[in-house]
């Protein structure tokens, strides 16, 4: 662990190059947690939260289950340093559990896990907020004002390398959905001689009725070359009137 301020800004540098290396969500996540517990003085566990479209807050990285179970008790009790730097959008710090009075039903579960401090950032950007940077200390006091500095500049470097790292998923995922559902609707054009836009209809009237998202019915069409029992009408067409 770097504790020399000289090295601060060196040590924050190759933090957010190796963050930038990182591909997925979830390993940008790992990577943050990792980071944290390496770099930031007095950081025994780390966790990564995120707030999802629904609103709904989950532990998407941590470094062990201790920390898994600390946040779970803040989200059942519905408070904690994590919950409030999400809500509040700032950093929230506990120097000793055994004096802090902000979250009594947290500080209780907390101190039976073994979990002394804490810190927690937000991970924003400038349209959202992505969740939290929580750091767990198993000492009283355990986090200094450099604690406080290194992990401030990580989470801010975290929250762009998450951002990123989200969008790239989604634009692989959607590319990945169009991608199945042209080939499926290859398929049924081929094998009803129908329109691509009939093929399209069938696909969409079929997700409709079965409650099924329209990418997962392409995505099996095409692995196993059957569509689901009942629902393999083909579109009709009209007849064309007299004189027409």
């Amino acid at each position: 662990m770097n504790n020399d301020p000289e090295n601060l800004s060196h040590t924050i540098e190759r933090m957010a190059r190796d963050l930038l290396d990182q591909g997925s969500v979830q390993t940008t996540v790992g990577g943050i947690t990792e980071l944290a517990v390496s770099e930031i003085e007095g950081t025994a566990h780390a966790s990564i939260s995120l707030v999802h479209k629904s609103g709904s807050i989950t532990t998407q990285a941590a470094t062990d289950p201790v920390t898994h179970e600390i946040d779970r008790i803040q989200y059942h009790v519905g408070q904690g340093p994590c919950l409030a730097a999400i809500w509040e959008h700032d950093i929230f710090t506990i120097d000793d559990m055994d004096t802090e009075t902000r979250w009594p039903e947290f500080v209780e579960g907390a101190r039976g896990l073994g979990v002394c401090s804490m810190l927690a950032f937000r991970l924003y950007t400038h349209r959202d907020t992505l969740g939290a940077l929580n750091l767990y200390g198993t000492e009283p006091a355990a986090f200094t004002e450099s604690s406080r500095e290194t992990g401030q500049r990580l989470a801010a470097h975290a929250a762009v390398a998450l951002a990123g790292a989200q969008k790239q998923e989604h634009l692989t995922t959607a590319l990945g959905s169009r991608q199945y559902i042209g080939e499926a609707t290859g398929i049924l054009m081929e094998r009803y001689k129908v329109s691509s836009d009939q093929a399209f209809a069938m696909l969409a009237h079929i997700s409709q009725n079965l409650n099924v998202k329209l990418r997962d019915l392409a995505e099996d069409l095409v692995r196993t070359g059957a569509l689901p029992e009942q629902q393999t009408d083909r579109p009709k067409t009209r007849r064309a009137k007299p004189g027409t």
